[in-house]
């Protein structure tokens, strides 16, 4: 009998107790120890679980988003705009004595009620929060200017280690050497909406430069609706056939 399937099986739905009802369906990506499962949940906001552990990344949208997946355990909140630092939905999940990992700029717009959670972690700093290995990483406009939709120094992208595997949270940004220098990364989540992160093609063009082995196109969303991001699987997989593109419903009410 292979018991294997059975586990996993049953390891996600410890995670997700409600999982028919949500349009994404979770990946479930084997690590040198346990699962990584990964749910999008909409725009720039996913859930990740490794080792029974549940990752909120910039929950955002509202708490019925999140119905029917287990509570945080830890939660990185990755800039100060709306789509990303939502105290409303912080206020509406179960976030009692949730550590967050923020930038300093995140830090100071929290209400003071999340203050003794917070983990400060500015460009560059590392910390270990449930077993897991978290570096920030720069996020940012190109050319850099003071009045950018996102300075240098904000907010956080995040690389994080988990049972061998390498991740990487863009947020919002372009296609900064920052991210095309990085290496070794297993799976990757980029953002492509204009005018606030980068196009299709600069968003390809990047992710071909760091050659991640499963790349996530997210935050996708611009003023003038959808980006096309089958141009981009497109683009990246004409260059690099090796690279893994994920397509998921990041917007399942459009």
């Amino acid at each position: 009998m292979k018991l294997k399937p059975i586990l996993v099986l049953a390891f996600c739905f410890g995670l997700f107790t409600a999982q028919a009802q949500r349009a994404a369906t979770p990946d479930t990506i084997k690590t040198k120890k346990s699962p990584l499962v990964v749910q999008p949940v909409t725009h720039g906001s996913l859930v990740l679980n490794y080792g029974g552990k549940n990752v909120f990344v910039d929950p955002y949208g509202g708490a019925e988003l999140y119905e029917g997946l287990a509570k945080p355990d830890l939660i990185l909140i990755t800039d100060i705009h709306g789509d990303h630092l939502d105290p409303k939905t912080l206020g509406a999940l179960q976030t009692s004595g949730v550590k967050m990992v923020v930038p300093q700029a995140v830090a100071d717009k929290l209400p003071e009620q999340y203050k003794q959670q917070l983990v400060i972690l500015n460009n560059g700093e590392k910390a270990m929060q449930q077993g897991i290995n978290i570096t920030a990483v720069p996020m940012y406009n190109l050319p850099e200017s003071a009045d950018a939709m996102h300075t240098k120094g904000r907010g956080n992208g995040y690389l994080l280690e988990m049972g061998g595997k390498r991740v990487y949270i863009s947020g919002d940004t372009e296609g900064i050497p920052e991210m095309r220098n990085l290496k070794n990364i297993d799976v990757a989540f980029v953002s492509m909406n204009l005018p606030y992160t980068m196009d299709v093609d600069q968003a390809a063009e990047a992710v071909l430069a760091f050659k991640p082995k499963m790349i996530y196109p997210y935050h996708y969303r611009g003023q003038n609706g959808l980006s096309d991001v089958n141009s981009f699987k497109q683009q990246v997989n004409t260059k690099n056939k090796q690279i893994d593109v994920r397509l998921k419903d990041w917007y399942p009410a459009q």
